[in-house]
């Protein structure tokens, strides 16, 4: 509650959730611009596997990241590891399938 005064040193568990979701947001969509800037956006690049490879990147960069933000990833449990994974990669999924059918060139 907003009264609970904060025990532990680090992130409270409210601005840790946030920081992950946020930065697992954020790789998405960059790791999405990244591989359309190299791929490309016409119909080619829909089946290069090189652009799944950028969201794979994505997902590593984070958690040296996040050591560095002040997140404890030693806490991460199977779940939170899911987590970042799949909220990178729907990201990435999502711009990345927007900039392909807009043929967008970036």
């Amino acid at each position: 509650m907003a009264t609970e005064t904060q025990t532990e040193a680090g992130l409270s568990g409210h601005v840790r959730g946030v920081t992950v979701t946020t930065l697992a947001c954020l790789g998405g969509v960059a790791a999405a611009v990244a591989a359309s800037v190299v791929v490309g956006t016409g119909q080619e690049a829909a089946s290069d596997p090189l652009a799944l490879i950028f969201m794979v990147a994505a997902v590593a960069v984070q958690y040296p990241v996040l050591r560095l933000i002040g997140v404890d990833v030693a806490d991460f449990g199977a779940k939170d590891h899911l987590y970042v994974g799949f909220m990178t990669f729907t990201l990435w999924f999502i711009t990345f399938a927007i900039l392909l059918t807009t043929g967008a060139s970036l």
